[in-house]
């Protein structure tokens, strides 16, 4: 069953967003140079790889976009699966990619604070987890918010300015535009710093998965309260 509209499910699309960033810094800052959510971006660094261009790994690259394909696979079957039971999934598929990252933060715990180079197995570990993300999230239909990707929400952000009436753009969907493309940059911003002040990646990873875990709650809770 679609999660219910409302303050919990926006505020749980923004977390989201904001751990998005922290999990790209980690990602493309200590793992790769790669991206794990942000398969664009990985897509074009794993072409840059095989032309041997940049000095990238394309062993990183590939475990991150091989991690992504199976848990966007697994993910929706499993969400697909509850679905079809008439059971609710959105609670269930975060609390699955918690589980997920908090493992990723573990095995990141036993490999040091930072690796030497590239991590293709804890890549793939993370990458997973945003692969289920990506699908719950896609199947969410939340307007304005897709957790992994901005590059929509600021063109359309910015549309107004020149006049076009085609896009929407009415001040809740602006806020919603604006927060997604806030949170992406404050959670990339508060990554980098942190790893640059020696906070360990496994830290990040373990906290990402607390917070996902907590909006699952929250969001579960605010279900059960409009159903009761």
């Amino acid at each position: 069953m679609k999660p219910p509209a409302g303050s919990a499910l926006t505020t749980t699309m923004v977390v989201l967003t904001l751990t998005t960033g922290i999990i790209e810094a980690v990602s493309f800052l200590v793992l790769g140079p790669v991206f794990t959510a942000v398969q664009t971006g990985n897509l074009l660094l794993l072409g840059f790889a095989v032309a041997g261009e940049g000095g990238l790994s394309p062993a990183a690259s590939a475990a991150s976009l091989g991690g992504f394909v199976a848990g966007a696979v697994l993910g929706a079957r499993f969400e697909s699966g509850l679905g079809r039971r008439g059971r609710h999934w959105f609670g269930p598929a975060l609390l699955t990619e918690a589980a997920l990252l908090a493992a990723a933060g573990a095995v990141a715990w036993r490999t040091g604070a930072h690796p030497a180079g590239p991590e293709p197995g804890l890549t793939a570990l993370v990458a997973v987890a945003m692969g289920i993300r990506n699908i719950t999230t896609l199947r969410a239909r939340v307007p304005d918010f897709t957790t992994t990707v901005a590059t929509r929400s600021l063109t359309a952000l910015l549309a107004p300015l020149g006049a076009d009436t085609r896009i929407d753009s009415g001040a809740g969907r602006q806020a919603r535009r604006l927060a997604t493309v806030g949170a992406m940059f404050t959670g990339g911003l508060i990554g980098a710093l942190l790893l640059r002040a020696g906070v360990s990646p496994a830290v990040l990873l373990l906290v990402v998965a607390g917070s996902v875990a907590v909006g699952a709650a929250v969001h579960e809770a605010a279900r059960r309260r409009s159903t009761g």
